[in-house]
């Protein structure tokens, strides 16, 4: 086999699941993250459609299954907590399929991580510096380990991915802001009913809970705005942002922010879509939100980073470690399921975050309507359809 000794950077979910399959097929892999260990916490993630497959044929579906966190479904609330609107996980694709499959991404990320940390090199607390390809591999450096050279760089480093921007341009050439931001954190405090509970405010501001797996719960909020001027790496700035963007919403918001300061996990980002027209460039190959981001919007990101990841291995897999082969069957395979996994279902970011009160009342009053038995196979196909559609290859393992 010729290009054996892969690096992947980035090892969260992405990274590790691309290591799990390279590694079945013979390579040798090392993944390099840029935390100090696998990353806990962090918000609900869903394995939908295709993506079971891909899991099933790991042999973790039981696994995971066991750590999953079972919602009820998603409860829309006015400001003195009254529902408004209720989707039950059998509106969308049946009694209990959504709850079985839906998992903290701490969790996820350290179950990929503990199945291939015996077989797979991990350069946790460093990252690469620079990236020089040449006919023969690419010679990289990093901010702390030595320098080496590999035959492989895969980028599964995140919508932000640094290996993108070594190998192909800056981000502003490839993201695409959709006009909200997000945060989200862990709290102390105890889940309440099981329910993803969400209040909409004027503003286009919305705020919500959602429970885990070890009883306590999770706060989600978003709100609508152009390019904001806030530093990435500044948290305090970014949790006084969010603060004086919530300080006249009603409902829970002031205990739920409280919590804000002290949560481990906190997390702020816009909401953007990433968009190439090649995920490679010489020897060097992008996977999951490096690749092609969908935002959160979509649900798909953990679906996609899956299917990628099996397809992706497999492709340089069959091409005996050809590059030139593997990379372009690997996008060939993919690019329609991506292009599908990126439309934002249930009216996108107005959906989401209706700007008034009436805007508010329609949401409410058609999400109660996908929920009567004549529409609930529209609901399945506005909010699931997108992660089926992939017949998923059979590779030979090496």
């Amino acid at each position: 086999m010729r290009n054996r000794t892969v690096l992947i950077s980035g090892g969260g979910i992405a990274g590790p699941a691309l290591a799990f399959w390279l590694r079945r097929y013979g390579f040798a892999v090392t993944v390099v993250e840029r935390a100090p260990g696998p990353r806990p916490g962090g918000q609900l993630v869903d394995v939908r459609g295709t993506a079971r497959e891909v899991v099933d044929r790991m042999g973790l579906t039981d696994r995971i299954r066991a750590e999953c966190v079972h919602e009820q479904g998603m409860a829309y609330v006015d400001a003195r907590g009254r529902v408004r609107a209720r989707m039950p996980v059998h509106a969308f694709a049946g009694e209990g399929i959504v709850a079985d499959i839906e998992i903290e991404r701490g969790d996820l990320a350290r179950i990929l991580y503990e199945e291939t940390r015996d077989r797979v090199e991990y350069l946790f607390d460093d990252s690469i510096d620079t990236l020089t390809q040449d006919a023969d591999g690419v010679r990289v450096t990093f901010d702390r380990s030595a320098p080496r050279t590999v035959d492989l760089v895969i980028g599964a480093d995140g919508s932000h991915s640094h290996t993108r921007a070594l190998a192909f341009g800056p981000e502003s050439a490839y993201a695409r802001p959709l006009g909200a931001y997000l945060a989200y954190f862990g709290t102390p405090y105890p889940a309440r009913d099981g329910w993803f509970t969400l209040h909409n405010a004027p503003g286009a501001r919305v705020i919500g809970t959602r429970p885990t797996r070890h009883g306590t719960s999770s706060v989600l909020v978003s709100f609508a705005a152009s390019e904001l001027d806030v530093d990435r790496g500044d948290r305090a700035a970014q949790q006084r942002l969010v603060a004086a963007r919530f300080a006249d919403v009603g409902w829970r918001a002031g205990e739920l922010l409280a919590a804000m300061a002290d949560a481990a996990d906190f997390y702020f980002d816009r909401y953007a879509q990433v968009r190439m027209d090649s995920w490679h460039t010489g020897r060097v190959a992008l996977l999951g939100d490096a690749a092609w981001c969908p935002s959160p919007l979509t649900g798909q990101g953990t679906s996609l980073a899956l299917v990628g990841a099996y397809v992706l291995a497999g492709e340089l897999a069959a091409a005996g470690g050809d590059h030139r082969v593997g990379y372009r069957r690997y996008e060939q395979a993919l690019r329609a399921h991506v292009t599908k996994g990126q439309e934002i279902p249930g009216g996108g970011v107005g959906g989401f975050l209706p700007a008034g009160r009436t805007a508010i009342r329609l949401r409410d009053a058609s999400m109660r309507a996908l929920t009567s038995r004549p529409l609930r196979g529209l609901a399945t196909r506005l909010f699931f359809s997108h992660a089926d559609g992939l017949t998923l290859p059979e590779y030979a393992a090496g």
